[in-house]
C-alpha cells in the first residue's frame, strides 16, 4: 500500500499533502494538550510496532505481497490523533531510509494509512466494543480500517490516467484506471491482508494487556510501566522480520520503472513507461529496500529492523519538546 514515487502527480501529491497539514497540527496539538509527558515514550513503542508489523510481507496468488500496518492497533493503545503521529513517524522514516514509499508521496501515504486507517478502525471498534467486546471489536475496526486505506489508495492510484497523459493519450502516471485498481488492490485486502491485519491488531493487543495493563489506563497521569515484555514483543519482532522476505514479488501498484511496462494486468502487459514515472523525481535511499551493502539479504533486513525501531526513537526524542505541554 505504499505509494511509490511517480505513481501519482506532483499535483496530487500536493492535495494530499495539505490535506495532511491540519491534520498533523491537530495531532500534535492534541498530544501536547492529552499526553502526559510521562506516556511519550508510548508514541516511540507504537510507531515501532508499526514499522515492523509492516515489514511482515505476505505472498497471494500471482506475485503480489501486502503487510499490517497497525494503525487500529496504535489508535486503540493512544488514541486515533497520536497514532496518526506514530504511523506518520513510521512512514517518515521508511521513505527516507529505505525507500519503502515516495518522498513526494509521503503525504498521500499518511493520508491513507495514518490518517483515514486508524480513524475508521478505531471509529468501528469504539463504537463495537461494548456489544461485541474488545478484542472481537478490534479485530473488525482492524478489518475494516485496512481496507478503507487500501480504497482510497485505489482511488488515487485510478484517477491519474483520466486526469494526466501525454499528447499520445498514454498515462503520464499510474497508467491502471479505476475499474483495474480498485479490484487489484482489494482483492488481497479483503482477503488475506485484511485478516493479516485484524490478526496482528488482536494478537498484540492481547499480549500487552495482559504483561502491561497500565499501557491501555487512560486516565492513569504517572508513567506507564514499559518493562521487559513489551521490549521483548519489539526484540522478537525484529529477529522475525526475515520471514518478510519468504513472500516474493511485489506489492501491487509498487512496482518500479523497470517493471511496469511488462507487468501483466487484466491479462496483458502494459507495454510502455509512463512518461512522468520514467522522468519524474528520484530520491535514493540510504537503505533500499531493507537491504544493506554486503550483508546477506536475512542479516540486512534484521540490522535495517534495528536502524528503523533506533531512528524512530531518536526522531521522538527530539519531537518531544514540541509535543510536552506546558505545566
Amino acid at each position: 500500500m505504499h505509494i511509490p514515487e511517480n505513481y501519482l502527480s506532483p499535483s496530487t501529491c500536493a492535495v494530499l499533502g495539505a490535506a495532511m497539514l491540519p491534520v498533523w497540527a491537530v495531532a500534535v496539538s492534541k498530544a501536547k494538550r492529552e499526553l502526559p509527558r510521562e506516556k511519550l515514550p508510548l508514541l516511540g513503542i507504537g510507531a515501532a510496532f508499526s514499522f515492523l508489523g509492516m515489514m511482515f510481507n505476505l505472498p497471494l496468488p500471482g506475485g503480489t505481497t501486502g503487510h499490517a500496518v497497525g494503525g487500529t492497533l496504535l489508535a486503540i493503545m493512544l488514541g486515533p490523533w497520536t497514532a496518526c503521529l506514530s504511523v506518520s513517524v513510521a512512514l517518515f522514516v521508511q521513505a527516507v531510509f529505505f525507500g519503502d514509499g515516495g518522498i513526494l508521496a509521503f503525504g498521500a501515504n499518511c493520508f491513507n494509512m495514518a490518517f483515514v486507517l486508524p480513524f475508521s478502525g478505531y471509529f468501528l471498534y469504539d463504537k463495537l466494543r461494548g456489544r461485541f467486546g474488545e478484542r472481537v471489536a478490534a479485530a473488525i475496526g482492524a478489518y475494516v480500517g485496512i481496507n478503507m486505506a487500501a480504497l482510497f489508495a485505489a482511488v488515487e492510484f485510478g484517477i491519474q490516467p483520466l486526469l494526466f497523459t501525454d499528447a499520445a493519450g498514454q498515462a503520464l502516471y499510474c497508467p491502471y484506471p479505476l475499474s483495474v485498481s480498485i479490484p487489484a488492490m482489494m482483492a488481497g485486502h479483503l482477503t488475506l491482508f485484511g485478516l493479516a491485519e485484524a490478526a496482528f491488531t488482536v494478537a498484540v493487543l492481547t499480549y500487552l494487556q495482559k504483561a502491561s495493563p497500565d499501557l491501555f489506563a487512560a486516565e492513569q497521569a504517572s508513567a506507564p510501566h514499559i518493562g521487559k515484555a513489551v521490549y521483548g514483543l519489539i526484540l522478537a519482532l525484529i529477529v522475525f522480520t526475515p520471514l518478510g522476505l519468504i513472500a516474493e514479488g511485489t506489492a501491487w501498484g509498487e512496482w518500479g520503472t523497470d517493471e511496469i511496462a511488462e507487468t501483466t494486468s487484466g491479462g496483458q502487459a502494459l507495454g510502455y513507461i509512463p512518461g512522468g514515472m520514467e522522468n519524474g523525481f528520484s530520491f535514493d535511499a540510504m537503505f533500499p529496500d531493507y537491504t544493506i551493502s554486503g550483508m546477506p539479504d536475512a542479516a540486512g533486513y534484521v540490522l535495517s529492523a534495528v536502524i528503523g525501531v533506533a531512528l524512530m526513537a531518536i526522531l521522538f526524542k527530539l519531537m518531544s519538546p514540541m509535543l510536552h505541554r506546558q505545566a
